[in-house]
């Protein structure tokens, strides 16, 4: 009896030996995949039905951990990375959202108008910095016809977007034209001798306000007095217009009277010098 206790013990004894060391090496085992797949990394996957060229809003999307050891390049880690992005492919609620299926948002606001880049060289000149939502002239000087001609090409044209560097400077822009604009604004940017890019003042020029103000003070006095005129003062006016004319017309008669008086004195003095002589 004691011979088979001890036997069982020594067999229990070697069971938990042997399990201890099992554990020890899958334990050890799960550290090195561990080390070698990394920590685990979010990625942005699709929350749901996403259409092509749809813009990706945040209730489209939702996160999920993989190992860094899979990360790649394409992965979408930050958010902000699909700010303003639509999918060129349609995606289904928990489909992988990858860089290079992502493109810039159109910024286009009419169907019929299209983007064309206009980026500085030896060509194209900035006469400042521009951001987007300005308006700008696009003027050009060319001798295509054998005369060198400098003209206003388009004016109040929008600036949909900015481009720069990589040292983030201002480069360029993007500005939305009508599409039977486009052959002839590439035709320009590709043979025209310069191009030359300016900001179009979109303000006007007030008018004084004192001088307004004046003008129309005035105005409303001659209406106030107008206005308040009685009557009577009108009847006075008018038998006085009507005085002066009287007057006038009675010196035009006198005028008249005075200018036939010379010419009445000449018959008799002609008839006295006949009588004379006769004599």
């Amino acid at each position: 009896m004691l011979e088979s206790k001890r036997k069982a013990l020594i067999f229990f004894l070697i069971a938990i030996l042997l399990a201890a060391a099992s554990g020890f090496l899958v334990l050890q085992k799960v550290q090195d995949l561990n080390s070698n797949l990394g920590t685990m990394v979010n990625i942005y996957v699709a929350n749901g039905n996403i259409g092509s060229r749809q813009v990706i809003t945040p209730d489209d999307l939702t996160t999920d951990e993989i190992p860094n050891k899979y990360l790649r390049e394409e992965h979408v880690t930050n958010v902000e990375e699909l700010i303003n992005k639509v999918s060129t492919v349609p995606l289904s609620e928990g489909d992988i959202i990858t860089k290079n299926m992502l493109k810039d948002a159109s910024a286009v606001t009419d169907v019929d108008n299209r983007l064309i880049s206009l980026l500085q060289s030896d060509k194209v000149f900035f006469d400042e910095e521009l951001t987007a939502l300005d308006r700008v002239d696009i003027l050009v000087s060319h001798n295509l016809e054998k005369e060198p001609i400098t003209e206003v090409f388009l004016d109040d044209v929008k600036v949909a977007r900015v481009a720069a560097d990589s040292d983030k400077q201002f480069s360029g822009v993007q500005v939305e034209v009508p599409y039977e604009v486009v052959p002839e604004l590439i035709h320009m940017q590709n043979y025209a001798d310069s191009m030359r890019i300016v900001k179009a003042n979109v303000g006007q020029l007030a008018v004084p306000e004192e001088s307004g103000n004046e003008a129309e003070a005035a105005t409303e006095e001659t209406d106030d007095k107008e206005a308040k005129a009685t009557p009577e003062e009108t009847t006075e006016k008018k038998e006085e217009s009507e005085s002066t004319k009287e007057k006038q017309a009675a010196e035009t008669e006198e005028a008249k009277a005075e200018e036939e008086k010379p010419e009445s004195k000449e018959p008799e003095n002609t008839k006295k010098e006949e009588q004379n002589t006769d004599e």
